[in-house]
């Protein structure tokens, strides 16, 4: 299916719709016309921080604007944020969503917060996309999109899937800031290491669920959110470990770098919700500038504490760049042996 239509929503950060953010969103938009794709702004999408941050309604009522919108082929998240879990009851107290989802179901696609966009759409029983997002790939303010970004994006909206995912040989460094003086600026770029098994056996397979650890550690700890664990647990968000059976987990972390003491207390948390020894397998997206790599990798074999375990890192996904697009709910079969992750699709 061939994308002809994008509605971008803002679910988290209202960061679109600001000033600073004008030029970004022209060249996104001129970006997408030049692949032939109309852009639809939901509603709400281009109020700003201040506005979409006061009224979680209005951006759980674009949601399901763009579900229900029979023209729209893909829903792209403009960026994350951190508290889209306020949504829910505005999307399940009367089934709101589960029936705009039921009445005109299309591909999803965001990262980072919108993990918890992620769940809500998994917990209908909708496969998503996770791993790109307007403002992150369409509004790159290099003269090009990263070229492999680039080219996942074109596969994406060619054909309304992704068939394959294999190692970027770049990894790019984050830039100081999304100002004017980044325009036509390239990131610093870097030599990039294929997939890294680090133990278990090199393939395996799955149906792959997960995001962002910062995201999902969130759900369990009330730091951030005091009321979040207990909204979340209320509506049944995060799955139970049955439903992980079989699963491939995907871990990636935020901009925010967690440290490595906050890294094992997210794995704890899945550890005791019965998720690591539930999945066939995880995955880890590569961090943000490298950040902490290392450790993390030692803590997950730690906190797994099953050698036979598969664990493959350094995947081009999420907060890092360049970013490749993930399929949730499709059949997969990881390869790093031969540096690959293959989708097999019901017809």
């Amino acid at each position: 299916m061939k994308i002809k239509t994008i509605g971008v929503v803002s679910l988290s950060s209202g960061m679109l719709g600001e000033s600073f953010a004008k030029r970004q969103l022209e060249l996104g938009v001129k970006r997408l016309a030049d692949y032939g794709i109309r852009v639809r702004f939901t509603t709400n999408a281009l109020k700003g921080i201040a506005y979409l941050q006061e009224h979680p309604e209005a951006r759980a009522a674009d949601l399901l604007e763009a579900f229900r919108d029979p023209e729209i082929d893909l829903i792209l998240t403009a960026i994350g944020g951190d508290d889209t879990y306020r949504l829910l009851p505005y999307l399940f107290d009367h089934s709101e969503l589960a029936a705009a989802v039921a009445e005109n179901p299309k591909p999803f696609l965001g990262f980072s917060d919108t993990t918890v966009n992620h769940l809500m759409l998994h917990k209908l029983g909708l496969p998503t996309f996770y791993g790109q997002a307007f403002l992150c790939e369409l509004c790159e303010p290099a003269d090009e999109m990263l070229p492999y970004s680039r080219a996942c994006f074109e596969h994406f909206i060619e054909t309304g899937r992704v068939d394959e995912i294999l190692p970027s040989p770049l990894w790019y460094e984050s830039r100081p800031d999304w100002g004017d003086a980044q325009f036509s600026v390239d990131p610093p770029v870097h030599e990039n290491s294929g997939f890294a098994l680090i133990q278990g056996p090199a393939v395996f397979r799955g149906r792959i669920l997960g995001g962002c650890i910062d995201t999902i550690f969130d759900l369990f700890d009330p730091g951030r959110y005091a009321d979040q664990p207990s909204l979340c647990a209320k509506y049944g968000l995060f799955p139970k470990a049955s439903d992980w059976r079989g699963r491939i987990l995907l871990l990636e972390t935020s901009e925010e770098k967690p440290s490595p003491e906050k890294y094992r207390a997210a794995l704890l948390h899945l550890k005791n919700a019965g998720v690591l020894e539930a999945v066939s397998g995880i995955l880890t997206g590569k961090p943000m500038d490298d950040c902490y790599d290392a450790e993390y990798r030692a803590i997950l074999r730690e906190v797994v504490d099953d050698p036979s375990k598969p664990i493959v890192c350094n995947l081009p996904v999420g907060h890092c760049t360049p970013r490749c697009i993930v399929p949730f709910g499709v059949e997969a079969e990881v390869d790093a042996a031969n540096q690959r992750i293959t989708f097999s699709y019901a017809n």
